[in-house]
């Protein structure tokens, strides 16, 4: 009898084990915070919903999350997200922008306005699907290693948002007492707020802090943020991390906005246009060195970070494609932009050989073909992700530009035991360098050994090469 009841606790024991081990099993994983060590590898995506699939939805996004792993991607920049106000919503841009309400009522419905127009910062525009489609695609995202974070406007809201009758003392007011649009901006579908007010930054952080606690969202990419008084980034950004190390990223290049630990990142848009110009034939490889000694080395402190890109909404829209942009220099630059200290860009299309220039207030989509440039971008990715010398965080792979001869550029960066070379032609002809590191390197765009000595490396018009040893 006493050897039933042992054998009997002994079943039940093991039975409460493989429950107990069963649900451990099963208990979702919880998403850490952003690290030191992701900013050093990664590659960010800026995903324009609207544009992204047919459907234009957080659901066909969501699909595709896997696919963005592939390319290196650890972090998702979405654009916003919330309701678009119909007051003034806008149906062209430019000098001859027009409101939707001036345009025949037949045609009023194809304009959807512009993200940057919030009608409410606590909600989700239903245009993109509803709130739990959100939840599943930061969950499929953080299930993949990747981080999500908001692009907030603090800047100005959209004429449909309550604050405009419940609290009109939030924003910027002419002498007539009239709510204005942001000053020196075509920016009309929008309302200024007053940051002098302090109810409305104490309701500005408020609902950033939503979407961190409610949401588990890891961080801000911050619309015009140096059009917002500092001062609310020294209020808000200490507010929003007592509840979880979030990432936040500038729409901005002023170093002030990196100190106090504010900013993680901030716009590289003086490399931006030096790369357009570059492009262009405007610029010259000592222009690049230039900017490269003055960026990298006196205007912003070592643990700053940079993002790189070659394209984005505004530049994709209003500026052209990187194709008219940058014609044949198109795959050199945006490899430039790789291997500079920073994290690069990827913005929606880009990886599926975007030529056009995407609508801004209407339906448009992107092609979904894999072609040569997801390839392009995956072993890129693959690179940023992988070697230590590009690591572009807050603790830099070391730089420094070689000698080398007219209208050709030699990086090299370093880091531990690994070095990089990348070594480009400007010149519409093949060239001969003369290469000062000598040694046996991986070409790690074509896989193949590459042995630098002293006879110098052949590169044709427009070529580049990227080396790692």
């Amino acid at each position: 009898m006493k050897n039933l009841i042992v054998l009997f606790l002994i079943g039940i024991c093991f039975f409460a084990c493989k429950v107990e081990k069963k649900q451990v099993i099963e208990s979702p994983k919880k998403q850490v915070s952003i690290s030191k060590s992701d900013l050093e590898t990664a590659v960010i995506y800026e995903a324009n919903i609207r544009q992204y699939s047919s459907e234009g939805t957080f659901e066909e996004f969501t699909k595709d999350i896997p696919e963005l792993k592939k390319l290196g991607v650890k972090i998702i920049w979405l654009m916003p997200v919330f309701p678009i106000s119909e007051t003034k919503r806008k149906a062209t841009g430019g000098d001859d922008s027009k409101f939707v309400s001036e345009l025949p009522k037949e045609e009023q419905s194809k304009y959807l306005g512009s993200y940057y127009a919030v009608s409410d910062f606590t909600k989700i525009n239903p245009e993109f699907g509803t709130i739990e489609d959100f939840r599943a695609l930061v969950k499929k995202a953080h299930d993949n290693g990747i981080y999500v974070i908001l692009d907030w406007v603090p800047n100005h809201t959209g004429w449909d948002h309550t604050w405009l009758t419940t609290h009109k003392d939030f924003y910027t007011q002419n002498e007539n007492g009239d709510v204005i649009h942001p000053k020196d901006t075509d920016w009309t579908d929008t309302a200024d707020l007053n940051y002098e007010n302090p109810n409305m930054r104490k309701q500005m952080i408020s609902d950033m802090k939503h979407w961190i606690i409610n949401e588990n969202i890891d961080g801000f990419r911050c619309d015009v943020a140096g059009s917002v008084p500092t001062k609310f980034w020294q209020e808000a950004i200490p507010n929003l991390r007592a509840e979880k190390d979030i990432f936040m990223l500038a729409e901005a290049w002023e170093p002030e906005l990196f100190k106090e630990n504010l900013f993680d990142m901030g716009y590289a848009w003086d490399g931006h246009h030096l790369f357009n110009d570059l492009a262009t034939g405007e610029k010259k490889v000592e222009d690049l060195e230039a900017y490269i000694k003055k960026t990298y080395t006196e205007r912003y402190e070592k643990d700053d970070i940079l993002m790189n890109f070659v394209t984005n909404h505004d530049e994709n829209s209003w500026n052209g494609t990187i194709t008219e942009r940058m014609g044949e220099k198109a795959e050199m630059l945006t490899a430039l932009s790789y291997v500079l200290p920073g994290m690069p860009l990827i913005y929606s299309g880009q990886e599926y050989d975007l030529k056009h220039r995407l609508k801004f207030f209407e339906k448009d989509s992107i092609p979904k073909i894999k072609g040569k440039s997801f390839t392009f971008l995956e072993k890129l990715g693959d690179i940023k992700n992988n070697n230590l010398a590009l690591h572009g965080g807050k603790d830099k792979a070391a730089f420094e530009v070689l000698k080398s001869k007219e209208n050709t550029f030699v990086l090299k960066r370093s880091k531990g035991n690994e070095t990089l070379l990348y070594i480009a032609n400007f010149s519409n002809e093949l060239v001969k360098i003369d290469v000062l590191k000598k040694g046996v390197f991986k070409d790690v765009m074509k896989n193949t050994k590459v042995e630098i000595t002293e006879i110098p490396l052949e590169l044709a018009a427009f070529d580049y090469k990227i080396l790692i040893q």
